[in-house]
């Protein structure tokens, strides 16, 4: 049965109608380019899919749902996701310029993200091939980080063979953001399980400020500005520039340094390498 949207910051208010008639004319649907977003759940993916479809930069956002919805906004629209087999799917109805996916689960309070598609960490080589196939250029994918649990090589790098294949399948710019998460509470466990946890939450305290996670309109913030100037390429974002990015007031010019820096070490990694 169709679920009908509730209200959210995401959908249309008289402030935001007013807004929007204030804003400069844009450039017509056409000429702008397509996105598609793949796991809008939890704070991070509202933020992001507000940011960015309120962005006026895309054509349209299309959100992966795995039930039908309505939504009352022209610039989202619903695309229902396929079954387990993602290379099975078809094609998405509207043409894809930038593919955005994040894996947080939905707050089970919110009747909306229920009904929209979550990847699981598992699918990602597989979702991205089939956004190549739907003409994406752009990948950005949004990888919950458990802090500590990588090297600092690996945080500023490629971290597995997925990541690895993600980076080859022809996308023209891809942008790996290491979001460092909160460990969750697991519900369930035994007695001595629960009890060695808690002892071991003491070494939180021994995690460096710049290692821990950055408010989700932050974070958001980040990519939507990542995203306006990110050069060809393969770019990580680990935890630490997040975690500047979120504290400074200039997070453009903050992005732009590292980027600058990004592409430095791609030059002398090029020049080694002959």
């Amino acid at each position: 049965m169709p679920l009908n949207v509730i209200q959210s910051p995401m959908f249309a208010s008289p402030l935001q109608a007013l807004q929007s008639a204030l804003r400069p004319a844009l450039a017509p649907a056409g000429a702008r380019p397509g996105l598609l977003i793949a796991g809008a759940t939890g704070a991070l993916g509202s933020e992001v899919l507000r940011r960015l479809a309120g962005s006026g930069r895309f054509a349209q956002a299309q959100v992966l749902t795995r039930e039908p919805m309505s939504t009352a906004l022209a610039q989202v629209a619903i695309v229902p996701a396929g079954g387990a087999d993602i290379a099975a799917w078809p094609l998405s109805p509207a043409p894809v310029h930038t593919g955005v996916v994040m894996f947080e689960p939905p707050r089970l309070y919110h009747d909306r993200e229920r009904a929209l598609w979550t990847p699981e960490p598992a699918q990602l080589l597989a979702l991205a091939l089939w956004l190549r196939r739907c003409g994406a250029l752009t990948l950005v994918v949004v990888l919950p980080h458990a802090q500590g649990s990588l090297p600092q090589a690996l945080r500023q790098g490629l971290a597995n063979i997925d990541e690895q294949a993600v980076a080859a399948l022809g996308f023209e710019r891809v942008l790996l953001v290491r979001s460092a998460q909160k460990p969750r509470p697991q519900a369930g466990r035994p007695l001595l399980e629960k009890l060695a946890a808690w002892m071991l939450s003491t070494l939180a305290y021994m995690i460096p400020t710049s290692a821990l996670p950055v408010r989700p309109a932050r974070l958001a913030e980040f990519v939507d500005a990542a995203l306006r100037v990110l050069p060809a390429g393969t770019h990580v974002a680990a935890p630490e520039l997040l975690w500047q990015a979120g504290q400074a007031g200039d997070m453009q010019g903050v992005i732009k340094a590292w980027l600058n820096t990004d592409a430095s070490k791609a030059a002398i990694s090029t020049y080694s390498s002959e």
